[in-house]
């Protein structure tokens, strides 16, 4: 059981059909090559640090992250603003195991995380909303109406705004 594989890295298959030598998939297979894989036997114990990724975009009307945070409980988040300044930490706990259990493979990652984002100006501070559902952060920044952006009329020239505007 000690030779288990490893599937969380992806392989592309081989371009069998043109049989020609592709830089940017072996420039891909260095990138995803993790030089301290064989010392994961040896630190099996050790926490692995929990780095949830962020998704960040934004729309008309606000800035938007998502983070997928599986096991981790509302009480073991902490959201704050401060200015621009939008910081999120956390802590996920590692389960508790019995004693005698035999491990094969532990690729968990547990342990606490923070990370923060500096936001542009004319954010609405006041009604920043937060929701954890199915191990899924939403947080949604609003922006303040003056400095979304506005549709802005124009006159063509002979019209009655147009006249207005030349005298």
């Amino acid at each position: 059981m000690a030779n288990l594989i490893r599937r969380n890295q992806s392989q592309e298959p081989a371009n069998t059909t043109t049989g020609t030598w592709d830089p940017f998939r072996l420039m891909r297979d260095m990138l995803r090559w993790d030089t301290y894989r064989d010392f994961d036997s040896v630190f099996a114990g050790a926490d692995r640090a929990f780095a949830p990724t962020f998704e960040v975009a934004e729309t008309k009307d606000a800035y938007l992250f998502r983070a997928d945070l599986p096991g981790v409980r509302d009480s073991d988040l902490d959201i704050s603003l401060t200015g621009n300044r939008l910081t999120i930490s956390g802590r996920r706990e590692q389960e508790h195991h019995e004693q005698g259990d035999t491990f094969y493979a532990s690729e968990r990652a547990y342990g606490s995380f923070t990370r923060a984002f500096t936001l542009p100006e004319g954010i609405d501070a006041d009604n920043v909303h937060a929701d954890l559902k199915s191990g899924v952060l939403t947080l949604s920044v609003p922006k303040k109406p003056e400095v979304q952006p506005r549709k802005v009329s124009i006159n063509a020239a002979g019209e009655k705004g147009g006249e207005k505007a030349k005298a």
